[in-house]
Parts: C-alpha cells; structure tokens; sequence
C-alpha cells in the first residue's frame, strides 16, 4: 500500500497526517507501528488520520493512533495541527472547525499570528467518566507504585491523566516511574503520566509519559489536565504558561463546566510518499 502524508509537528510533539478523504487507507496496528518507527517507517509519536464527518454537527472526523498502533479518545497538539492541515490542504476555507474525535467535539481555531487556539471542551473529573477505579470523587488520590505512594489528581481531557506535583521536573521519575502509572490498574484504560512543576502561580514544566507512546516532547491534553489539575488545587491561576520540552502551550480555563482552551504552535516538517507492504 503506497500512501501520501505530512510530517508535523506541536511543540516537538510529531506526528504522521494522513488524509483519509482523498486517498483509501487501510491501517492496522502494525501498519501503524511501521509508519511511526523512526528506524523503519517516518517517525512520530502519532498517526493522525482526517476523514470525513460521520456527524451533521462536525466539519471533519479526527483519528488518532498512538506509536504502540492502538487508536485512542484524544490528541491536543495533533488537533493544532489537524485544523492546519486541512486548510493548508483546501479541505475547508474555514479558520475555525469543529472536528468529531472518540472524546468527542473539539473546535479548533488558527489565529492571526499564526498560533492555534483549541476548544478542548471540559474537563471531567468523575472517576466513571476519566476511568479511574474510587468510590468516590476526590481533589487527589494516592496510588500505590513500585512500594511507594504517589499523590496524583485524575482528570479526563477526552483521555485519562494522573498528573503529580514534583520540585524538579528535571529529575522527576519520568522513564522509570511513567509506565507503571500508564498501566496501573486503577487506570482501566490506562493514561498518561504527567509531571508538573511549579514556577508561579501563572507558569508550570511539564513532563508527560504518554500512554501508548512514551515520553514526548509536548502533550497537549497533558498540559490542559496539569493546568486544571493546578488551579482546582489552589496552586495556579489561569491562563498558565506550560514549559514543555518542545516548546510553551498556553492554557486558560474558568472552573469547572467550563472549556479549556489551549493555544499553541503546529508546524509542517515535510511531505512524502510511503510503501507499505
């Protein structure tokens, strides 16, 4: 299967974008694991596919495939990046879309100066709805891992997050402590593990082992569920500023019911064909 794409990227955070309405796709999980190689295939950390609406109220429907080939609920940065794709491409005129994902509407937005602004929608925090295995809603929760216990707050941003405040981000247990937190098993659909360190009460470092993918550069829900995680806990004041490895997100949110809004960079790398057997 010979197959056209665009390499892109959000704040480091890289993906594959396929256009599912002009070409035929066929991808399995490991089609999608040869594609996302950076030895075998292109490269990235997700496979984004754009296809056409299967809803009245939706311009575009969004895919996302993580590294591992398993096809998950949401994608910040990827979003970014989607919504330039497709008008860098003349699939919309429009400069504000609302694209239809396994977590639901998202509307993003490309700004003026070049910038993406992201309706994320709103943050979920009820255990049922994240999943996360409690009797009961709580600001944090302790998890047992590795012999220890860590504090982490549970947010859904269309995918489930524990995100955990550490002093230096730098030295936080990223590589060694993130998978066991992706699988734990209070995580019934596993998440992604994010640490959080904060400057002040406007800015944070964020590292996050993504689920299905390892640590990347930039998590775009990642960094909205921090920054909720952060002013529901009285430690931060929107917007917050979030330092990633691969570039600051911007993310303002009002309280909860309310959407979180996230504005950040998507860039084109380049463009190619791929042969797949």
């Amino acid at each position: 299967m010979r197959m056209k794409f665009t390499k892109m990227h959000g704040a480091g955070n890289d993906f594959v974008v396929l256009d599912g309405i002009r070409q035929a796709l066929s991808l399995t999980p490991e089609r999608v694991r040869r594609i996302a190689d950076r030895h075998f295939g292109v490269g990235c950390d997700q496979v984004l596919v754009v296809e056409k609406a299967t809803r009245a109220d939706a311009d575009f429907r969004y895919r996302i495939f993580n590294a591992d080939g398993g096809e998950v609920e949401q994608c910040g940065n990827g979003a970014r990046c989607f919504v330039r794709y497709v008008h860098d491409r003349g699939l919309t005129a429009k400069t504000e879309i609302r694209v239809e994902t396994r977590g639901g509407i998202i509307v993003p937005r490309l700004e003026p100066d070049g910038q993406v602004m992201v309706n994320m929608g709103a943050p979920r925090f009820e255990p049922a709805q994240i999943p996360f295995n409690a009797e009961k809603r709580a600001l944090t929760y302790f998890l047992e891992v590795d012999g220890g216990r860590v504090e982490v707050s549970a947010v859904s941003m269309g995918n489930p997050h524990a995100v955990q405040v550490v002093e230096d981000v730098d030295r936080a247990p990223v590589a060694a402590q993130g998978p066991l937190i992706e699988r734990h098993p209070r995580f019934p659909q596993r998440a992604n593990a994010g640490y959080m360190q904060i400057v002040d009460r406007g800015s944070v470092r964020l590292r996050v082992y993504e689920r299905g993918a390892g640590e990347t550069l930039a998590c775009g829900t990642g960094a909205c569920a921090a920054a909720v995680a952060g002013i529901t806990r009285g430690l931060l004041d929107s917007p917050v500023r979030v330092a990633t490895r691969g570039g600051e997100l911007t993310i303002a949110w009002e309280g909860e019911g309310r959407p979180v809004w996230m504005t950040g960079p998507a860039v084109t790398v380049f463009e190619g064909e791929l042969e797949l057997e």
